[in-house]
């Protein structure tokens, strides 16, 4: 189950701006009214197919899209591929929504540069808080989406060739975040579980972010994996 939303993540000020992608005209409907009736909130634009998605948002730039993987022509994916990797787009963030809970969307949507991964009977409340964690600069993992890329990488053979990402210059200090990171950890259970301040556990993330050159925690999951720094890991259980 999604986490609530925590309000410091929550930018003040300027209403959170959401584009809508979605090839379904009475859903995209659905989801502008339930945007504009949330406080702090507002859409700026909707989009029917990938390539659409792209211009919008080019020529206004939202906080946040809300995209459909499968779309005609250009689908979710390659759409969030080119927002999040053209510089005057860089700083979008995309909560993927989908009807389909299949490991390889989890993953393509990931590597694309998501922020998140929502299925599309996620209830209108947590829809919501994630597009505020989402806006916030944070990465909306849900425990259940955490499990299935686990699975998914142990699952996988090992590579024959060196692997994309390294950890060299991360401290052990830094490994033993990056860990708690990939099993689904907030910076809350990470400082609980390592007897840290709170503000030490963000600059470590922080740390993190710059050596590994990610743009936020969904890419630091997909790195730790990468690295085989998880692969053995299990998600902790209990609440």
């Amino acid at each position: 189950m999604t986490r609530p939303a925590d309000p410091s993540a929550v930018p003040p000020g300027d209403p959170v701006r959401v584009l809508i992608a979605d090839d379904q005209a009475l859903l995209r409907g659905s989801l502008r009214v339930l945007v504009d009736a949330e406080p702090g909130l507002v859409t700026t634009s909707e989009a029917a197919t990938g390539a659409e998605a792209v211009r919008c948002a080019r020529q206004d730039p939202p906080d946040v899209i809300l995209m459909d993987v499968r779309m005609p022509g250009m689908d979710g994916i390659e759409a969030t591929r080119q927002i999040c990797g053209s510089p005057g787009t860089a700083n979008v963030k995309v909560l993927m929504l989908t009807m389909f809970d299949l490991d390889d969307y989890v993953y393509a949507a990931l590597r694309a540069g998501a922020s998140g991964f929502l299925l599309k009977d996620t209830p209108p409340g947590e829809l919501i808080a994630a597009i505020r964690v989402v806006a916030g600069g944070d990465a909306l993992l849900a425990p259940a989406v955490t499990r299935r890329l686990i699975a998914e990488f142990a699952h996988r053979p090992q590579p024959s060739q060196p692997l994309p990402h390294t950890l060299d210059g991360v401290t052990g200090r830094e490994r033993e975040v990056l860990t708690l990171i990939a099993c689904g950890l907030s910076n809350t259970e990470i400082a609980e579980r390592l007897y840290l301040g709170i503000a030490t556990v963000k600059t470590h993330v922080g740390h993190l972010l710059t050596k590994l050159g990610c743009r936020d925690r969904a890419q630091l999951v997909i790195v730790a994996y990468e690295s085989g720094l998880v692969a053995a890991v299990r998600p902790p259980t209990g609440p």
